[in-house]
């Protein structure tokens, strides 16, 4: 059989980029390279935060354009991005307002306003989703009341990824794994909600019908006239990270580590109960009839934008530095809404330690110190969660994703955890894309054998819980 070209376009919330991977069907090799990197991040519109959808659609472009550029024929190309935030379309298929980003405080207090009104029990049994003052239940409650002349304009409701894809084939398309970030999406039929949809105002027939992952949508025309299709995968970044998680048994959990940490098991069926909804759980959709039962942790953004505000280049040296500190001097909850975009990350740290202990960190490696300390003694309890939710302990976490080369969070993540942690792969939404096209192209037979393909083409580090 012939090598395959595969184009995976990963976008992140702070960067994004067009990968070439190859696969050798005859000996199972698969590689994977970087073909374009650009920065992403909201811009401000009138006291908004918005993402720029032309210079991503640009961006992807360029990327594509570079790899026909080598004479390479790609057989497909799919697109992962992160969840939550939509594109509104006229009957054109213009763009109808801005497409705000879910760090965008229009939502303050929107979520209380929508439990208030439903009821937390009732929302959390129609979705079991996870309540997150961006859910896009919420967003929508916001532009209902700030922009409700838009009902007249829009015809068509998409996510980023899904835009992106219309962008490139001309087709609409609405992805399971990334529409179930919502909360609109009823975790049992796993179709939109419609009383949701009623109590928010907005018409069903926005939405559209919901497709599975592994669809061919379209074709994109090259600018030599080539016609390559368009594979909507598990198009939500979690969802196409899991996939390419050495996961192996029902004891392992997987944490998806970089801007946001996710960490959860697989289940075949979703966790709804009291005690779910007590510890936050989430049901995202995952493919071949799973679910991903997880939980949002606010993960390295804490410790990004400090780096960001600081001028900090040697991201080695300064977590060397943290290493040296005194251990758990300092631990506050990641997901204090106050951290989601805060003026000042160092200043918000400091005024949440000085609540909790009338002092707060003065060496720049002492915050630092505390934002690992505090990841890892969530992840400690999170994995707690899990394991009294599946009635058995969890065995072994593997955490994949860029965030997996921070090797001393790693090791604080095993002793605090008491568990055996793996690290890679490092590129794992990237390769769960491409992974899915694989499949979907009929090259590889099923998840269970792309995970071992990719254990066997990237590396794995290991740590084990150490004596302290």
């Amino acid at each position: 059989m012939a090598d395959r070209y595969i184009a995976a376009i990963d976008l992140g919330a702070s960067s994004g980029r067009v990968m070439l991977s190859c696969y050798q069907a005859d000996n199972q090799h698969l590689t994977l390279k970087e073909v374009h990197r650009f920065k992403n991040d909201f811009k401000s519109l009138d006291a908004n935060f918005c993402w720029d959808l032309d210079y991503l659609e640009h961006e992807i472009i360029t990327g594509l354009n570079k790899i026909i550029q080598q004479g390479i024929k790609l057989d497909s190309i799919g697109i992962d991005t992160w969840g939550v935030d939509y594109v509104l379309l006229d009957k054109h298929g213009q763009v109808v307002g801005p497409t705000y980003a879910y760090r965008d405080h229009r939502t303050d207090n929107v979520m209380s306003q929508v439990q208030s009104e439903l009821g937390i029990e009732n929302i959390y049994q129609k979705t079991g989703i996870q309540f997150l003052t961006f859910n896009t239940l919420y967003q929508l409650k916001a532009m209902m009341r700030d922009n409700p002349t838009w009902l007249s304009q829009v015809t068509d409701w998409v996510m980023i990824p899904d835009y992106l894809i219309y962008r490139l084939t001309g087709k609409l398309n609405r992805e399971y794994t990334n529409a179930t970030t919502t909360q609109l999406v009823n975790v049992t039929t796993r179709d939109w909600d419609q009383q949701l949809l009623d109590y928010l105002g907005v018409p069903r027939k926005w939405f559209g019908d919901i497709t599975m992952p592994g669809n061919k949508v379209g074709y994109w025309q090259s600018p030599n006239g080539e016609q390559i299709p368009v594979i909507a995968i598990a198009s939500h970044d979690t969802a196409s990270a899991v996939i390419a998680a050495p996961i192996t048994d029902k004891q392992s959990a997987y944490l998806c580590s970089g801007t946001w940490s996710l960490m959860g098991i697989e289940s075949n069926h979703p966790f709804t109960e009291v005690q779910a909804l007590n510890a936050n759980i989430t049901n995202e959709g995952g493919v071949d009839g799973h679910y991903r039962v997880l939980k949002n942790i606010m993960g390295l953004w804490l410790f990004q934008r400090v780096c960001i505000e600081h001028n900090i280049i040697n991201i080695s040296h300064i977590i060397e530095l943290a290493k040296q500190e005194q251990p758990f001097t300092y631990v506050i909850n990641p997901n204090d809404d106050r951290f989601l975009n805060p003026a000042s990350m160092t200043e918000t740290i400091k005024q949440v330690c000085c609540e909790k202990y009338a002092h707060a960190p003065e060496r720049l490696s002492q915050l630092v110190r505390c934002i690992f300390d505090s990841l890892a003694t969530l992840y400690r309890d999170v994995i707690a969660e899990l394991s009294l939710l599946i009635k058995q302990p969890i065995s072994t976490l593997h955490i994949v994703g860029g965030g997996c080369q921070n090797t001393f969070l790693n090791q604080l993540c095993a002793d605090l955890c008491h568990i055996n942690v793996t690290a890679g792969p490092v590129e794992s939404s990237a390769l769960g894309n491409v992974g899915y096209q694989l499949i979907s192209l009929g090259d590889i037979d099923d998840v269970k054998t792309l995970r071992q393909i990719i254990s066997h083409n990237f590396d794995t580090q290991y740590y084990y819980p150490q004596n302290s």
